[in-house]
């Protein structure tokens, strides 16, 4: 049976390869696990594989987790939506938001991030696909929302989010990527980070400028929902 440093060790040669197809840097690609409904102990295997960031998109299991995994050197991650009365804890306990997709969410996380913690890194998550199902900003109301939150306080805004439309079609992932990565540059406010791309698309991700590809599946294997 695989374990997950078997593999970490064959997404690091996805990304290497992705990033060597389309000229870039395979360093400037991070991985962000994603250990949403997985226990600790996966988190703790992770992390003795050499994973050190570590998303989830639910507070209260991530919560847990943290308190579990205190003896470990990790950075975590909030990639879900965000209810307005889960801001404090997440401004409290996380060192980055991938999830943000209004102002009142980054007002609250501002207000309510401890002024001894670093600032927030903050990403915006923008619905490049139009799915009426899907969080996230459209691309109009995504100028204005960037220079808001780029002026508040206990916040950096470091760049842009997306989860688009799943497709088998490596032009239609390449497509909804490159909108987002146009969609970072028309903003103009030197952001450098695209959180983009997941286990079935991370090679279209990284040829548009990926600079997170979120894991989840392939690295812990396929969820049981019934434990989360």
């Amino acid at each position: 049976m695989s374990t997950i440093a078997d593999h970490l060790g064959a997404l690091a040669a996805r990304i290497d390869s992705a990033a060597l197809a389309c000229g870039r840097d395979p360093a400037s690609i991070k991985l962000l696990a994603v250990s949403k409904t997985k226990p600790a102990a996966a988190v703790r295997e992770a992390y003795a594989a050499g994973v050190r960031d570590v998303g989830e998109n639910y507070l209260q299991e991530a919560l847990a987790k943290q308190d579990e995994l205190t003896d470990l050197a990790l950075t975590w991650h909030f990639i879900g939506p965000i209810q307005s009365n889960k801001t404090r804890a997440i401004a409290e306990h996380f060192a980055w938001v991938h999830s943000v997709d209004r102002l009142k969410i980054a007002q609250r996380l501002s207000e309510q991030r401890p002024t001894e913690l670093a600032p927030l890194n903050i990403c915006l998550q923008v619905n490049v696909s139009g799915e009426d199902s899907k969080s996230g900003c459209t691309p109009t109301e995504l100028p204005a929302l960037a220079a808001a939150v780029a002026a508040l306080p206990g916040l950096c805004l470091r760049g842009l989010m997306a989860i688009p439309e799943p497709s088998d079609e490596r032009a239609v992932q390449e497509a909804a990527f490159a909108r987002l990565r146009e969609l970072q540059a028309s903003l103009n406010l030197g952001l450098d980070t695209l959180s983009m791309g997941m286990s079935h698309d991370l090679e279209a991700a990284i040829s548009q400028g990926a600079t997170w590809v979120r894991i989840g599946t392939a690295l812990f294997g396929a969820r049981d929902y019934g434990q989360a």
